[in-house]
């Protein structure tokens, strides 16, 4: 534990990178890539507060919280900067916050498939329902963790089990059952071993607490980026998934060593759907970082 966060560090040399997870993920979310980054330099993939094996916090609070958060935690590692963070979705805007507010500590970016700022910072109100919904389907889900019957439905439909579970929270929660099922949809893209671990992980409320508490922070997250400032000459690569994003393209210039990639066929999350794609992109902005 540093800072109250659970940290796993692995490989050696420099530019560190470091693994943010996407809004309701933990440091599994990168199971397919770490050990291959470690492969050519040092990099550390931790869990946020309230999620994987971190402490909780009465508040996960915004994405500059958790910037300012992952930057008190580096400190405290004593891994050596500048860092090259790569961030998934809304760990992506988090990587981007941590560079703004402190780019001598940052040598380049790795954003994959990152959250679409302006689909949350004046969203219609459609958008803004499905939010709400969000929010109260991950307190649901709190309740049904505390229950047992999320850690119930998650072993077995780990185990390949599918009609036991979805009945089980339907009967526990009405909705309930699109709660674990897109769990799950994840999970069974990650190695088996680690599957396990992430039952355990959100068979605990804390995890769905932690969960709406980021959702219900997000049309503010989205607004602490300064939108007019440059990336200069950092070195910047931007995965989006399936077919080209206009805000990612846009970011991607933002940097005179910016790149844009499309990853065809590849669903948001890209680590586990093209886990050689988010390594390569990595690879090139160490070695570009490296140049610096």
């Amino acid at each position: 534990m540093v800072h109250g966060l659970h940290v796993q560090v692995a490989g050696q040399g420099g530019p560190v990178v470091i693994l943010e997870a996407g809004i309701a993920a933990s440091s599994v979310s990168w199971s397919l890539v770490q050990n291959r980054v470690a492969a050519f330099t040092t990099v550390l993939s931790y869990d946020r507060a309230g999620f994987g094996w971190s402490d909780s916090q009465p508040s996960a609070g915004t994405a500059l919280d958790a910037a300012e958060s992952l930057a008190a935690m580096l400190s405290e590692s004593g891994l050596p900067g500048p860092y090259v963070l790569a961030g998934h979705s809304f760990g992506g805007l988090i990587a981007r916050l941590f560079q703004q507010r402190y780019p001598e500590r940052t040598a380049g970016l790795v954003l994959v498939d990152p959250v679409v700022r302006a689909e949350w910072r004046d969203a219609p109100e459609e958008k803004r329902r499905m939010l709400r919904r969000g929010v109260a389907l991950s307190r649901r889900g709190a309740l049904l963790a505390r229950m047992g019957v999320v850690g119930f439905a998650l072993r077995l439909l780990t185990g390949g089990s599918q009609r036991v579970p979805k009945l089980l929270a339907r009967v526990s929660a009405g909705n309930g059952a699109g709660v674990t099922d897109r769990l799950v949809g994840e999970v069974r893209k990650m190695p088996r071993e680690v599957w396990p671990a992430i039952a355990q992980h959100w068979s605990q409320s804390r995890s769905f607490l932690a969960m709406a508490d980021n959702l219900e922070q997000l049309p503010l997250s989205v607004t602490q980026l300064d939108e007019s400032q440059s990336l200069g000459d950092l070195p910047v690569t931007i995965l989006s998934a399936a077919r080209p994003n206009p805000e990612h393209v846009r970011d991607a210039a933002l940097s005179t060593r910016g790149e844009h990639i499309v990853v065809p066929e590849s669903g948001h999350w890209i680590q586990l759907d093209a886990p050689d794609a988010v390594v390569a992109a990595i690879g090139r902005v160490v070695a570009e970082a490296r140049t610096l």
